[in-house]
């Protein structure tokens, strides 16, 4: 039955997505604010599914970040990058340049202005992000970035990049952790009915020397997913 209900979302996810895709096209010669606005509906439309064809459902605890602040979160699947479209205000989201490449989807993640970066080119991949950045914070945007960089297996070792330590102490920025346990339920194809718990831990004030920030960060961060992903194994 969960390949069933797994596969009635895959073409859920296959139907909406193509739908608001084309649908949306006119967006893409308007200002970000409305290719934003086309991914919260598309976002809805897909935890929607997941509620109606898998059981799975979200929580969130803790005060959602409002304006522009930098919310770095774990990384364990697609639900998070697609939750974030409605959990902050406009995120921008950092990403890997190459899924700029995808037709459709890196149309509107251009139209969107999210952050691409190419991490093959190192001290100008810093700087474009560090611009980036500044910009989003210009238009009073969250930031949201993955500090491991890209999705992580749930047992796996931390592994943080000085990508976040860098944003937080260029552009200024408070930082919000999130942690959440996405990866118990969410798989690449199966999909476990649950309650995916996000939760927002207190804020890292902007000053911090680098180093310290980078340690309070990571602490945060892997004490509360431990926690969650613990937390959402005890209910399968």
């Amino acid at each position: 039955m969960l390949y069933v209900r797994s596969a009635l979302f895959l073409i859920w996810f296959i139907f909406i997505t193509l739908l608001v895709y084309i649908g949306s096209l006119p967006s893409l010669l308007m200002p970000w604010r409305a290719s934003v606005a086309c991914g919260r509906a598309w976002a809805w439309l897909m935890l929607l599914g997941l509620k109606i064809f898998c059981g799975l459902r979200y929580e969130v605890r803790g005060p959602k970040p409002r304006g522009a602040v930098l919310v770095a979160s774990k990384h364990f699947s697609m639900w998070e990058t697609v939750a974030a479209m409605l959990l902050l205000d406009q995120p921008a989201i950092v990403m890997k340049r190459e899924l700029l490449r995808i037709p459709l989807y890196g149309w509107y993640t251009q139209a969107m202005e999210m952050i691409p970066v190419d991490r093959e080119q190192g001290a100008r991949a810093i700087r474009a992000l560090r611009d980036a950045g500044l910009h989003a914070r210009d238009q009073n945007r969250a930031i949201l970035i993955f500090p491991e960089g890209t999705r992580k297996e749930l047992d796996a070792a931390p592994d943080y990049k000085p990508g976040a330590a860098m944003l937080y102490t260029q552009l200024g920025m408070p930082c919000v952790p999130m942690a959440h346990n996405s990866g118990v339920f969410f798989g690449s194809f199966l999909k476990l009915p649950g309650i995916i718990v996000v939760e927002f831990l207190p804020t890292i004030p902007p000053g911090l020397p680098r180093r310290e920030f980078a340690e309070t960060l990571e602490k945060a961060v892997e004490i509360a997913t431990s926690k969650l992903v613990a937390e959402g194994r005890a209910t399968l």
